[in-house]
């Protein structure tokens, strides 16, 4: 197996990128959520799923062990191919679908395009004891949620064209005070606009 590659980014599109490694040019297949944390540009770390079928060897490639694991979880699940997979991991975050599935919510699942009620609620059965035992307690979850964030307001306002350093202070000074509790990415940034 491919654990992971790091190489220069030498194409990155919504639906893939492809890097650079050793003289090689790997296409990565990647979500939505994995092409919002990836630099333009530059070298880059993916976690990576190699998928074998009878006519192709086929990467898929993510930013994160958890989103890497719920992939590897989703395509376990009878009827969930890695395409339909991909899908579902570009519709929401990782920690969205996880919470979805451990409420017994599959109505979040169906809203993603190509996922019938009875594709959803199977993901919810599969699923759910499996991730019960493999998701952190309540204040870890917590932890991971505001670093994903956090990620993703750093890496905006560095496009913006902001020093990393100073973002990553005023970052963790708002994340760490009451205003900087339970915002989204977008509103994080927009308060760390106002400090910066």
């Amino acid at each position: 197996m491919i654990a992971y590659i790091k190489g220069e980014i030498v194409e990155k599109n919504p639906a893939y990128v492809i890097l650079e490694c050793g003289g090689v040019g790997y296409m990565i297949n990647i979500s939505l959520y994995t092409h919002s944390n990836i630099p333009e540009t530059g070298n880059l770390k993916l976690l990576t799923h190699l998928a074998i079928k009878e006519d192709s060897y086929v990467l898929y490639g993510f930013t994160t062990d958890e989103e890497k694991e719920l992939f590897k979880n989703l395509i376990s699940v009878s009827g969930v191919g890695t395409n339909t997979a991909r899908v579902i991991l570009s519709s929401y975050t990782a920690g969205e679908i996880v919470e979805a599935i451990l409420e017994n919510n599959p109505g979040v699942l169906q809203s993603v395009k190509g996922i019938g009620a009875k594709t959803a609620q199977r993901i919810v059965v599969d699923l759910k004891d499996r991730l019960k035992k493999e998701t952190p307690p309540q204040e870890e979850f917590l932890a991971t949620a505001n670093n994903t964030i956090r990620n993703e307001a750093l890496s905006a306002l560095v496009m913006l064209g902001f020093a990393k350093n100073n973002v990553e202070k005023v970052l963790d000074k708002l994340i760490g005070s009451c205003e900087g509790q339970n915002l989204s990415a977008e509103a994080l940034v927009k308060e760390a606009l106002k400090k910066l």
